[in-house]
Formats: structure tokens, C-alpha cells, sequence
């Protein structure tokens, strides 16, 4: 029987050499055991890879915990699952806009108690380009990061370079939100297929202590309609 939802994939591919956040490296992705040299270790017709990895934590599509921002904040190891994964989701749209800010006016009546919410600015169609990292990209001002922090939200998340505008070396969306204990997803993709709600929302990184950033599988999980 094939299942009853649908899930849709809102996160980048990670790769050889990836550049992410401009100013910090790539990951290299190599072999630690082939599977020729495997081989010698096993008996005949048996033979495993086993790949090794080294990258910085912000890399393609991350989650940022208050250990990222505050020394006395929860890491990824102490990060409660209910919220990272099965959140009620919403998709706020700010497409084609003059304005890069996203402020509290453009929240204005929107509940996101409890809510995981995705802010689709479409600026994930530059990714891997040099306007993706101009500084010129969408983010959340000060009075929006209030709202959102106020309002209850349990997670917030932007396809953009950042969540915060990069002008200065001032970042208060990051600062408030973390404070209140509200992880961050930053560098999300495809949000055009997600609904704007009716659907859960999954961001889950590995469970690491003394760290505050890592990559996450972001995906959403949309019922699909029942039949009739």
C-alpha cells in the first residue's frame, strides 16, 4: 500500500569541495577504506567502503543551537527532539521584494506558536553563485526575530545565506532567537514545494557534544489527500 504523505526534500546536497558560507572551506570528501583495499580484510566476495569526511559545521544546510551563539547554551547533544523533528510547519512567502529586511509589520497576525516557521524568499536559486554570497540576500530584522521569539516559535528557518543581514558584524535574529532556546535552519532549498501549512517539518542534526552547528536531512512530511 502506498503511503499516505508525502515527503519533500528542502535541503542541499553536500559534496567534494562545496563552499557554503563565503570565507570558510569546503569539505574533503575522501575514501578511509576502499573497496579494493577492503578486500585483503574479508572473505572473498566481500568487500565494504567506508568513507571519511572533514568540513567545518556550517555546511549546506544547517542547524544552528544556542551553543552556536552563547557559551552556557544547550549543544547539539542536549537539543530536545520535539524541537527538531514532527513540528507543525508554516511557509511565510516573500518572493521578488525590494525590501531584503523581513520585518515584524510583515508578521503582523501570523500565529507561530509551536510552530516551525519557513521563511521562502526564493534566494536559494543563486546558490553555488557569487550573488548567493553578496551580502545583498533576504534575512529578519531585529522586531521580526522579537515577534517570532515572543510569538512561541519552536523553530525558525530561511533559504537564504543567512538569517541575519551580513552589513555588520551585528547578528540580532540569531542573538535573540537562540537565546529563547529557538534552533535556527539556515541555507534551506525547494521550499516552493512545501505548502504554505498542513505539514510537519523535520531538521535533525547528529547528536554532538560541545558543538552548536551541524548539517541537517531537512524535509517536510505533507498528508497527501484522502481518496474521494
Amino acid at each position: 500500500m502506498p503511503p499516505d504523505f508525502e515527503l519533500i526534500d528542502v535541503c542541499h546536497t553536500l559534496h567534494n569541495g562545496m563552499v557554503t558560507y563565503k570565507g570558510l572551506p569546503g569539505p574533503t570528501i575522501t575514501d578511509y577504506l576502499t573497496r579494493e583495499e577492503s578486500r585483503k580484510r574479508y572473505a572473498q566476495g566481500t568487500e565494504f567502503h567506508i568513507g571519511k569526511i572533514e568540513m567545518v559545521a556550517n555546511t549546506g544546510t544547517y542547524l544552528d543551537s544556542p551553543f552556536h551563539r552563547y557559551p552556557d547554551g544547550l549543544d547539539l547533544s542536549q537539543l530536545d527532539l520535539y524541537s527538531l523533528a514532527n513540528l507543525d510547519g508554516i511557509v511565510l512567502r516573500y518572493l521578488n521584494r525590494p525590501k531584503r529586511g523581513i520585518g515584524a509589520a510583515d508578521l503582523e497576525k501570523i500565529d507561530v506558536r509551536g510552530k516551525a516557521v519557513l521563511f521562502h524568499t526564493g534566494w536559494d536559486v543563486h546558490w553555488r553563485t557569487e550573488q548567493y554570497a553578496n551580502g545583498n540576500h533576504p534575512f529578519l530584522t531585529e522586531d521580526a526575530a522579537h515577534y517570532l521569539a515572543q510569538g512561541g516559535a519552536s523553530l525558525v528557518g530561511i533559504d537564504s545565506f543567512n538569517i541575519d543581514g551580513t552589513a555588520d558584524g551585528s547578528r540580532p535574529a540569531h542573538s535573540i532567537l537562540l537565546a529563547k532556546q529557538i534552533p535556527i535552519v539556515e541555507h534551506l532549498c525547494g521550499l516552493g514545494d512545501l505548502p504554505d501549512r498542513g505539514f510537519k517539518f523535520f531538521a535533525v542534526p547528529v547528536k554532538v557534544r560541545g558543538f552548536g552547528t551541524f548539517p541537517v536531512r531537512a524535509f517536510g512530511l505533507v498528508p497527501k489527500p484522502a481518496n474521494g
